[in-house]
């Protein structure tokens, strides 16, 4: 089973496959000064993060032509390996750090970042420009702010509006409850053949995260306790357990060539993913499917956001350097328009309330049959809630994936299983 190979554009897809080549590029005329007292600005980031930085360097550098501005761009995985010993070693320190959301809980737990709600940068003045959960999120167990969003991916229920047509269904038949969602699959599945989702997980996943009490972790409590065998992942691993049995989910995972295939030939019914996921679709997984394709809220109007980026800069970082990259900071994080051209060229939702705004929000999509969809995910964006990251995030996903095998391949019972995750995670917690 192999990978597709995406094209340099498709920057979630790009994320998710962690494909990308490193490089570095130095930026803007600063490079070519041949005499004077040079001051250097180094941004760590992975692609496409690094095309929007880049972007943003061309003109800003032009206002700061003594710094040479250059970025460096490592694999997505090798990116965050080398900033975890970047800031444990405090050696090749970059002066500014693009983080991906799901890394934010272990970087913003240690003492790594620099506190930006310090009045030397004051970034609480600033709280009320974010949609609420993206400023939120950044913020450490002492409430202080640790880094910037720029842009986020709020979910959405993709559905293919023919096979639903096809099966007699509503997109209210997939929307009301998890329940429903799982027997409109049944229907789906006897009535066209399609499968409802790609993988269990999916489903899994969301579940979990739509249930998670506003303020909490996904795993463990405000408390930092590990919380697996709450009614929300019994629930999860139900569901999970009905969708197999029935034989609804097509056992393909996202981003290899086998799910492309599902979906260009109509025989995946739904996907369960950001916002982001209409221009992959559209731009090379499957153009062929253009018009057949819907979007909905997620069932049980559920409000989640699918990864997201923020800025930080590097508590032990060159002092004389911290207000220069406080200033780039900002604007690749408060500038409108830039905003906007992100989200344009990039398929980046920004987390600016104010680049929410404007006719583009209100443009048909015309893989989405010309439905209006960049106001449904902005409406999602203003509802997510805050769902706080632990150092232990990543682990914790992949003991639960773990035990979910279990039940679905060796019918593990389930109370059995997450008492055996939330076991090893409070042992792991307590190390």
């Amino acid at each position: 089973m192999q990978r597709l190979s995406p094209p340099p554009t498709s920057r979630r897809h790009v994320l998710a496959n962690s494909l990308a080549a490193a490089l570095v590029s130095a930026t803007g005329p600063a490079a070519a000064l041949a005499a004077g007292p040079e001051r250097r600005l180094t941004v760590a980031a992975f692609p496409l993060v690094d095309v929007i930085a880049k972007d943003v360097l061309k003109t800003w550098a032009q206002r700061h032509p003594e710094v040479r501005a250059e970025v460096i761009s490592r694999q997505y995985d090798d990116h965050h390996t080398a900033m975890t010993t970047a800031l444990s070693t405090s050696g090749h320190l970059p002066d500014v750090i693009a983080l991906e959301a799901s890394y934010l809980g272990r970087f913003s737990l240690g003492t790594g970042l620099e506190d930006l709600s310090a009045p030397a940068f004051d970034a609480e003045r600033l709280r009320d420009r974010f949609v609420p959960f993206a400023f939120q999120t950044a913020r450490n167990r002492e409430g202080r702010v640790v880094a910037m969003p720029t842009d986020i991916g709020p979910g959405s229920l993709f559905y293919r509006a023919d096979l639903l047509a096809q099966a007699g269904l509503t997109e209210a038949d997939l929307t009301r409850s998890w329940e429903d969602y799982v027997e409109a699959g049944a229907q789906l599945k006897a009535r066209t053949g399609a499968y409802l989702i790609g993988d269990v997980r999916l489903l899994k996943d969301i579940v979990v995260r739509a249930g998670t009490p506003a303020g909490e972790g996904q795993f463990f409590d405000n408390q930092g306790r590990a919380q697996v065998t709450s009614p929300r992942f019994v629930r999860a691993f139900e569901l999970a357990r009905k969708v197999r049995r029935q034989g609804l989910d097509a056992r393909v995972e996202v981003w290899f060539n086998d799910w492309a295939e599902m979906l260009k030939r109509g025989r995946l019914a739904t996907e369960i993913s950001g916002c982001w996921m209409a221009g992959q679709m559209a731009n090379w997984v499957a153009p062929g499917t253009a018009g057949k394709w819907r979007v909905a809220q997620l069932p049980e109007n559920a409000y989640c956001s699918y990864g997201g980026t923020y800025y930080a800069i590097p508590r032990r970082s060159a002092p004389e350097r911290k207000q220069l990259a406080w200033q780039l900071i900002q604007e690749l994080t408060l500038d409108r328009q830039r905003q906007l051209e992100a989200f344009q060229s990039q398929d980046a939702f920004p987390a600016l309330l104010a680049a929410q705004e404007g006719p583009f929000f209100d443009q048909p999509v015309p893989f989405l049959g010309g439905q209006k969809a960049r106001a449904l995910w902005r409406d999602a964006a203003r509802r997510i809630p805050v769902v706080r990251m632990h150092k232990q995030q990543k682990f914790a996903d992949e003991v639960v994936n773990g035990e979910l095998d279990n039940v679905l391949e060796y019918g593990k019972p389930i109370a059995r299983a997450l008492e055996d995750a939330q076991a090893l995670l409070v042992h792991r917690a307590n190390r």
